[in-house]
């Protein structure tokens, strides 16, 4: 009955974090409606903001039937909302013309209903019965809380209910019908249609709800009830609710509370007649409209309601059964233990050590989202808590170099930019120092790369060791490190530019190299505010290290820039090609 349109899917998954039975496939991109699990709630709906899920019912089937001119149509009474401010017998006398011999409203079906329901509320050897109207909740105990099937009430929904009277009545004529709770029972209705679905076969067939007579143009059906509210439970148990002394009649509203209630049962504890609906009536449902207009969907159907009669209105000689069997649907695919316990160890514990368990991803445990992920049903998109600590670890690899752990040239910049900022403040100067290792190829080449990345690594370390706290270290690309000296004059960067030559040249004998295959050249340049250079200070230290190769290597040379000339700050990202 719902479907995804592939064109307006963009995968964000609103869909699944509602499906309460898990019937969202997920198949990255993009998603799909699992037909066997799903149970109709309806819920992804208006839950996808991109208007990718659609209800469809058998247009064509329906369509067929109205051509042939002997069907009936079942019309569900929330249509008078729907196609407000038609009245019903316009609908009705449309539904005429579009080629069906018989429009009921639903109202039968709701009578037969409750007489069978009146029927068990009066045997008192039932000790705890759900009700079974409700289609979505039916299916949603068949396949998922199968302890709780021989509890349901041996009653059919009011839509099979009253096809089959159809049939009893006029003899085998096929049904369809309109509406929100389509019958459970295979074959019973030869297609079931969505008020959408509706409009659309007559629209194809040239009719128009408006244009037709506001009387009704054929003898009606029955539209008045005697002993039903809508939805087929009687007037007499709803009138019990709330009395003291009846303790037999519980309201119980969602599918949320099927695992309590299955749960209480299981331990043994008679609860009497469990009035369960997945929503707050057929109104409720998702495909009527959004929830702000529930009480005025529920007033225009009230004030369309005719008179009750006072006799019963179901013919005493159409006989029409209302018995109900339930067979327990099982998962088509068995729950593998290893894939549940993958998903949950990537989603990992909180702070505490405990499972996270926040929700957030629609689930009420991480347990349970890791049984719908081994299902396909969910995907670590949805967690929270994953996502986070994958954005931190995204974070942290931009911001640390994986070879030599120090910061990346991305930090560098920014770290630089801000730099400059502070000392246009603080009046106060910083260095830069940008050194490249010699002939580091030659390593590469002669003692291959694993041993080149040991080199790398090692001169970090070293680099690291020998600047103060406050100083950063960065690999700038390649055998190329550069080094930021907040409040330091160019003859302090010397200094420390000296003492990293050393350090960098210690580090072939530390790693079993010859003696020199190991050093550094360096270029330093120093950003003074109160005459700034008038170049990118980066590139002023590179230039200055280009002659310390010059000069035959492992040396350091000093920037000298034109005194008096602005810096120019838009250049500080541009990045020196190595």
């Amino acid at each position: 009955m719902f479907a995804v349109l592939p064109e307006a899917c963009v995968g964000c998954l609103a869909c699944v974090r509602v499906c309460p039975v898990g019937a969202i496939a997920v198949e990255e991109p993009r998603v799909q409606i699992d037909d066997d699990a799903c149970v109709g709630c309806g819920q992804c709906v208006p839950a996808c903001p991109h208007h990718a899920i659609v209800a469809r019912g058998d247009l064509a089937r329906a369509a067929a039937v109205a051509a042939g001119g002997t069907g009936a149509l079942i019309l569900a009474p929330e249509a008078a909302a729907h196609f407000f401010p038609a009245k019903p017998e316009q609908v009705v006398n449309a539904c005429h013309a579009a080629g069906f011999r018989v429009v009921t409203r639903g109202v039968i079906g709701d009578e037969l209903v409750a007489m069978a329901y009146l029927q068990q509320w009066d045997d008192a050897s039932w000790g705890t019965l759900i009700r079974s109207t409700d289609p979505v909740v039916v299916q949603a105990i068949t396949r998922d809380w199968p302890e709780l099937v021989p509890y349901l009430a041996p009653v059919c929904t009011p839509s099979e209910a009253e096809a089959r009277y159809l049939q009893a009545k006029y003899g085998a004529m096929p049904v369809v019908y309109c509406g929100f709770a389509p019958p459970l029972g295979a074959g019973v209705v030869e297609a079931s249609l969505t008020f959408q679905d509706l409009e659309e076969l007559l629209r194809r067939v040239g009719v128009t709800v408006a244009a037709q007579a506001e009387v009704f143009t054929r003898i009606p059906e029955e539209r008045r009830r005697y002993l039903s509210a809508a939805g087929g439970m009687p007037l007499a148990m709803l009138a019990e609710v709330g009395k003291p002394e009846v303790r037999r009649f519980k309201i119980v509203r969602g599918l949320h509370a099927l695992p309590a209630l299955a749960k209480t049962i299981r331990d043994g504890h008679d609860l009497g007649f469990i009035d369960i609906l997945s929503h707050e009536g057929a109104l409720d449902h998702p495909l009527a409209g959004p929830k702000d207009e529930l009480f005025w969907r529920r007033k225009v159907c009230e004030n369309t309601e005719p008179p009750r009669s006072r006799f019963p209105v179901v013919e005493e000689g159409v006989v029409a059964s209302t018995g109900a069997t339930f067979d327990i649907r099982t998962r088509a695919r068995p729950l593998d233990e290893r894939q549940v316990q993958v998903v949950l160890d990537a989603i990992g514990t909180g702070p505490n050590g405990k499972a996270w368990d926040c929700g957030g991803c629609g689930q009420p445990t991480c347990r349970k989202f890791a049984e719908q992920a081994a299902l396909g049903r969910a995907t670590l998109r949805q967690c929270a808590p994953y996502q986070t600590r994958r954005a931190d670890e995204a974070s942290r690899e931009a911001a640390v170099d994986g070879v030599t752990g120090l910061s990346t040239y991305r930090v560098f910049i920014d770290r630089m930019k801000n730099e400059v900022e502070r000392s246009k403040r603080s009046g106060e100067s910083f260095a830069a120092v940008f050194l490249d290792l010699d002939h580091f190829k030659q390593v590469n080449d002669r003692w291959g790369h694993a041993m080149g990345n040991a080199v790398l690594k090692a001169v970090g370390a070293e680099l690291r060791e020998g600047v103060r706290a406050a100083d950063l270290v960065a690999r700038w690309g390649g055998d190329e490190f550069v080094a930021l000296l907040p409040r330091t004059d160019t003859n302090g960067a010397e200094r420390v530019a000296e003492i990293l030559r050393e350090r960098v040249a210690s580090v072939g004998n530390a790693l079993g190299l010859p003696e020199g295959a190991v050093t550094a050249s360096f270029g330093v340049s120093c950003f003074d505010p109160e005459t700034p250079p008038g170049d990118d200070l980066m590139e002023l230290a590179d230039r200055a290290l280009y002659r310390a190769k010059a000069a035959g290597r492992n040396a350091i040379a000093r920037a000298t820039p034109p005194p008096g000339r602005a810096v120019r700050d838009s250049q500080i990202g541009r990045q020196v090609d190595s």
